[in-house]
């Protein structure tokens, strides 16, 4: 008989209510329940109902953050690839491939890093073709940085290697069991972007000319996590361990990451302790942990190599403008942690400054059966604060400054 264990790890009984990558309501949900225990997830769907603002530390969003610039971005391959998806789509594929700008409630902010319980915009991969599934991935190529590109087809492929290894959820742990929608018309100077999300994987691209936002961003992996977070990992472990007693005394938040040792609101097992996920457009962040200009030069330019990590996704002119962006705001930019420091251990922690909100967290096994925080189990999630999710704040900008009608959700 086939091995189906990781780390010593078996696979749970097949209780979760999912079929082809969404939830079924004809199947019993006390699992899901039980899961969530007493910090439930958020309700994705009334959240999108809610207009727009962006993560916040106090409920007002600091102004004058971002600009339209030209960040080096070369628009056209990227367009390309688009129109290159959408013609080879028959036209009932495109007509729910395609969405329009400006965004709505209903669109781009319906997300979530497991399964949905509603029907979700965009084509469901598992249904196409490998000559449109191809084409996808060429969207997904031409848009990432070669680094983002692997780090996005691996989480899918390891979606799919959790599938084999347990042997069930055939029709959803699967390497294409993701939704992909395109929103606007791909153009190399007006704005559009695409998004595709499912289990682990959660990308929102938004392109204006010369710029791009690749937010939120949402990446994960149950086992064989180290293929895609190791150096995030290993980076965090090396700013921790540099810090003094009384830096890391501000660092830390909680020493253990033990679900009964945390708070409430920190310990739940779906969004354990990451406070960017799905559905959580909206949130009030305060800041916490070591603020960065308390740090030594040194330390600061690992926190800047950390927030690398998670910002090298985009290509070199986008990524390395993001980081400008970062140095920038410094000084407000705060370290935060939750763990031991132990090379072996879980561990959560967070960049977070005015303009980014990047997180690593490990969880308890969903498919697997261990009850506690792992390192073989994370989540990451990237948001850009303060208005610019999805580039809302740039999509602002240009229709202000094209006197163009706003959008309520704008």
């Amino acid at each position: 008989m086939a091995d189906t264990s990781y780390q010593g790890h078996k696979a749970r009984p097949e209780l979760l209510p999912i079929t082809r990558a969404r939830v079924d309501r004809s199947k019993p949900s006390d699992y899901v329940f039980q899961l969530n225990g007493d910090s439930p997830a958020p309700d994705v769907q009334a959240s999108a109902a809610v207009p727009f603002k962006g993560i916040t530390t106090d409920g007002q969003v600091v102004p004058g953050l971002y600009a339209l610039q030209d960040t080096g971005l070369d628009p056209a391959p990227v367009v390309e690839a688009a129109r290159s998806l959408l013609g080879c789509l028959s036209e009932p594929q495109r007509s729910r491939a395609a969405r329009p700008l400006p965004v709505d409630a209903a669109a781009w902010r319906l997300w979530t890093n497991a399964y949905p319980s509603w029907e979700p915009d965009g084509i469901f991969l598992d249904d196409l073709d490998d000559t449109r599934r191809d084409a996808v991935m060429g969207l997904l190529r031409a848009s990432l940085s070669a680094r983002g590109f692997l780090d996005v087809q691996t989480a899918m492929r390891l979606n799919a290697a959790l599938g084999q290894l347990i042997g069930q959820y055939h029709d959803t742990l699967t390497e294409w069991a993701y939704w992909i929608a395109l929103f606007g018309e791909p153009s190399a100077v007006d704005p559009w972007g695409w998004q595709l999300f499912g289990h682990h994987v959660s990308v929102s691209f938004f392109m204006l000319a010369g710029q791009m936002v690749l937010t939120p961003t949402f990446l994960g992996a149950e086992f064989e996590s180290e293929q895609i977070f190791e150096e995030h990992r290993a980076v965090g472990l090396e700013l921790l361990t540099g810090l003094s007693a009384a830096q890391r005394d501000r660092a830390v938040l909680y020493p253990s990451m033990r679900p009964e040792v945390l708070p409430r609101e920190l310990a739940g097992s779906v969004d354990g302790r990451h406070l960017g996920g799905a559905g959580q457009d909206n949130r009030v962040v305060p800041y916490a942990g070591l603020p960065a200009d308390s740090m030594s030069p040194g330390q600061q330019e690992l926190l800047v190599r950390l927030a690398g990590t998670f910002v090298s996704r985009m290509p070199a002119g986008p990524s390395e403008a993001k980081l400008t962006e970062v140095r920038r705001h410094l000084a407000g930019t705060h370290f935060a942690w939750i763990g031991a420091a132990d090379p072996d251990g879980p561990i959560y922690f967070r960049i977070h400054s005015p303009v980014l909100l990047a997180e690593y967290d490990n969880h308890p096994g969903i498919f697997l059966d261990f009850d506690q925080p792992d390192p073989c189990h994370v989540h990451t999630v990237v948001r850009t604060p303060n208005g610019n999710d999805y580039g809302m704040a740039l999509l602002r900008q240009h229709y202000q400054r094209h006197h163009r009608p706003l959008s309520r959700e704008l």
